[in-house]
């Protein structure tokens, strides 16, 4: 019995334990691959036509000239945006131009009806004049001109050369109205030559100054006045699309 345990143990052990031979031999390389032999890496090459090329240079042509297609585009969006702005800016002016000169043409014709009143009464006559004193006030209280009218919308615009982009009859339109509001102020000179004139300070030649004065008022603003007004109401209607 001891024997036959003895035997059992000893085959046992020898399943378990590998021989020298075993230990010894190498690792079987791959079967497609023979041994001491390595994979190696290959470059492939695509070959390319005319046809290729002549397509990447068409797309990087579409490319340049869509960009410079949206930068046109951007740049014609801003100067039509500031153009809206200056031509809306200077509509604005000329509709306050347009209430100032209403206000102050009614002054005017106020003026008048005053100096016509001290030239009918010898006694309106005589307070305009006191001991070589001039009393301009009798007749013009708040002054030549009662209000200044604006340009500074008109310069920003030529300056932007604004006028390449509005039609010849609104250019001609509202050149000619701020012509003639530049003749307006004419009347504080025409007005300033008479009353500081030595003339004007004595009770004989009181009569010729106020004929002076009207002649002034009417020549420069009272007869100006009402086409400068239907010249504004045209300008505003014309430059509504802008507002």
């Amino acid at each position: 019995m001891r024997d036959y345990l003895f035997h059992r143990m000893l085959n046992k052990k020898n399943m378990e334990e590998p021989t020298a031979n075993q230990q010894e031999q190498p690792p079987v390389p791959p079967a497609s691959l023979p041994a001491g032999k390595t994979h190696k890496l290959h470059k492939v090459l695509v070959e390319r036509d005319l046809k290729d090329y002549l397509g990447e240079s068409a797309l990087i042509v579409f490319s340049v000239v869509l960009a410079l297609i949206l930068t046109e585009l951007i740049n014609k969006f801003h100067e039509d945006r500031q153009t809206n702005e200056i031509l809306r800016n200077l509509r604005e002016e000329i509709a306050t131009n347009e209430h100032l000169e209403s206000e102050q043409y009614a002054y005017h014709l106020q003026v008048t009806r005053n100096i016509d009143a001290a030239l009918s009464n010898p006694d309106y006559q005589k307070k305009f004049l006191t001991n070589g004193i001039l009393n301009f006030d009798l007749i013009a209280p708040k002054g030549a001109l009662l209000h200044d009218l604006n340009n500074v919308a008109w310069q920003v615009a030529k300056q932007a050369n604004i006028i390449g982009k509005i039609s010849n009859e609104e250019y001609s339109l509202i050149n000619n109205i701020y012509d003639q509001q530049d003749r307006f102020l004419n009347l504080e000179k025409g007005i300033g030559d008479v009353v500081l004139s030595r003339e004007s300070r004595t009770a004989a030649d009181s009569r010729i100054t106020l004929i002076l004065l009207k002649d002034n008022y009417t020549a420069w603003v009272v007869s100006r006045a009402p086409g400068l007004l239907q010249s504004y109401r045209h300008a505003i209607q014309m430059l509504d699309k802008y507002k």
